[in-house]
């Protein structure tokens, strides 16, 4: 049982020039400190569910200071533990004038670091990353962790979280091995980032963080169908609202800017509270949650930051979806617009981080497109609802399943590719995960900036070996020439271009670094590696890297 009264963090989150906002959970009401060389910034908890939490928001700090901290609860230090082997945990404000380094995958399970672990769900690689960062590995220090999708899984839980249902209720009972409610969140919540390695990696590397279908449930929004049949389940309603929630506390909060949390109405509500008792957001958040599943368009969850010369736009591909018959689209109107507005030139380069590929191997793009086409009723009525189960039976749900989508985006990118939005940039550049293998596509293009799919999947959640061998027979070779016959005979537009593979697929668990370089756009792949029997203590070890230069000069090599 924890008796400490730092639950879970800290976690730095967002992170600019002058400000830092730093995120915990603690076991009771509190005021927790932020203590920095001779300063010190304050925040009350406030509580959703009895569990409570603060995000204190240092200020005033110097751009590319670099200075460690400490956190206490009611005047005790709780971080960092001296007897834990790590470094101080640190606070550093970016530096305008240098150039973006990130690292970003998706995809992580919570199952214990050993043996056991390992043998089903693969070395987690973040945490291989967190331990060669704590003892300086040579890695250059990223400005930002970007987490595309799937934190946690409310859907496929591991034994241990089955361990903690069972406590509460019959896990024979709907919803069984899969989350129920808000406490049940906050469980899960905790496995996943309470192994010290990651706790302290996350409590000195900003990071961002934007949910996918796992996050909630499996294929979550995926088409009306999917929609009516969950909503139609007696536990479906207090599961959304559960997982909104959470997804708002643990992960959305820290997203945002201090101007964008002044603007947020329910922060507001925490901004202003001056009462003797914390502040309890359940009620208001679960209201929230409910508002934002029935009617997208009442809040955004997507996001964007410029770092410099680097633009960075965080789309929610999930939430803010039309399911409407003949108005189907992966961004509603109003998300599309609120792209439209930040896609533009005069950037070096332009990163946009969707958690479902926007370019999927071109064999599987067009049974994507076939599969969208038939489910509409291209083939009638029974060709339909098959096509329907298959949708959902193999997740033909992303970017190429919204074909309107799709070419709306493809027509902005272009057009900033072109120079006809601004200066173009060296690279439009999509970083994804979701599908659990990873590669890099590019756009074939004569001139202009390079248009470029970066996909890093899984971090910790392997694909089974048969599953590797079904996803690559669907993707690539001679899956591009049948899959276009078969779209076409479903009469689905032609993509507006063509695309092709430039490094992978690979399907081991990694992280992603990118980094932006005098020569171009460096990005590189790194895995956790057992060496002998010492599960605990995984190396790093690269997969792949590349430099995308301007124009068509990339370099491949098989190493970072």
């Amino acid at each position: 049982m924890n008796t400490s009264p730092l639950v879970l963090g800290p976690m730095m989150r967002f992170v600019d020039g002058t400000s830092a906002s730093i995120w915990v959970e603690t076991r009771d009401s509190a005021r927790v400190s932020v203590r920095a060389e001779d300063k010190v910034w304050g925040a009350r908890s406030f509580s959703v569910h009895g569990h409570h939490y603060a995000l204190v928001e240092v200020e005033g700090l110097v751009p590319g200071q670099v200075v460690s901290y400490s956190v206490e609860i009611n005047g005790t230090r709780v971080w960092p533990d001296p007897s834990s082997g790590f470094p101080s945990s640190k606070i550093a404000a970016l530096n305008p004038g240098q150039p973006l380094r990130m690292a970003y995958g998706s995809c992580r399970t919570s199952v214990p670091h050993d043996e056991s672990g390992n043998r089903t769900h693969g070395v987690d690689s973040l945490r291989a990353y967190a331990l060669s960062m704590a003892a300086g590995g040579g890695q250059p220090w990223p400005d930002l962790v970007a987490f595309l999708g799937d934190q946690v899984y409310a859907d496929s839980t591991s034994e241990q979280m089955q361990q903690f249902i069972r406590t509460r209720r019959d896990i024979n009972e709907p919803p069984g091995e899969e989350l129920k409610d808000y406490e049940e969140y906050a469980h899960l919540y905790f496995l996943a980032w309470s192994d010290p390695a990651n706790r302290w990696l996350l409590s000195t590397l900003p990071s961002a963080m934007i949910f996918d279908d796992h996050d909630i449930r499996d294929d979550w929004n995926a088409s009306l169908s999917w929609r009516k049949q969950m909503t139609a389940a007696p536990w479906w309603h207090e599961r959304i609202v559960a997982g909104l929630t959470a997804y708002w506390v643990y992960q959305h909060l820290g997203n945002l800017s201090p101007q964008a949390r002044a603007a947020d109405p329910i922060w507001q509500r925490v901004a202003d509270h001056r009462g003797e008792t914390e502040l309890d957001l359940s009620a208001e958040l679960d209201n929230f949650a409910e508002r934002a599943d029935q009617d997208p368009t009442s809040y955004r969850w997507s996001f964007s930051r410029d770092f410099g010369d680097t633009r960075l736009i965080v789309l929610d591909s999930r939430a803010a979806r039309n399911l409407a018959p003949r108005n189907r689209a992966l961004l509603d109107q109003t998300e599309m617009t609120w792209l439209n507005g930040l896609m533009r030139g005069g950037f070096r380069h332009v990163l946009v981080a969707t958690s479902l590929p926007f370019l999927l191997p071109m064999g599987l793009h067009h049974v994507e497109s076939w599969n969208e086409a038939v489910s509409e009723g291209a083939w009638g009525k029974p060709a339909a609802v098959a096509a329907e189960k298959l949708r959902q039976a193999v997740d033909l749900e992303h970017w190429a399943a919204f074909q309107k989508s799709f070419h709306e985006v493809a027509a902005m990118v272009t057009e900033v590719a072109d120079g006809e939005r601004g200066p173009a940039p060296e690279t439009v550049t999509f970083i994804s995960g979701d599908v659990h293998f990873s590669y890099v596509s590019e756009v074939e293009r004569s001139s202009g900036s390079r248009i470029i799919q970066a996909v890093c999947s899984p971090i910790r959640n392997p694909l089974p070996r048969l599953l590797r061998s079904f996803t690559a027979l669907t993707s690539y070779g001679l899956a591009t020439p049948v899959g276009a016959l078969v779209a076409r005979s479903a009469k689905v537009p032609e993509p507006p271009f063509r695309w092709s593979g430039v490094t992978g697929p690979w399907f081991v668990n990694n992280l992603a670094c990118l980094e932006v370089a005098d020569e171009g756009l460096k990005l590189w792949w790194l895995t956790g590696v057992v060496r002998g029997d010492d599960h605990l203590h995984p190396q790093l070890e690269g997969v792949a890297s590349l430099t995308l230069a301007p124009r068509r000069t990339t370099r491949v090599s098989s190493e970072p």
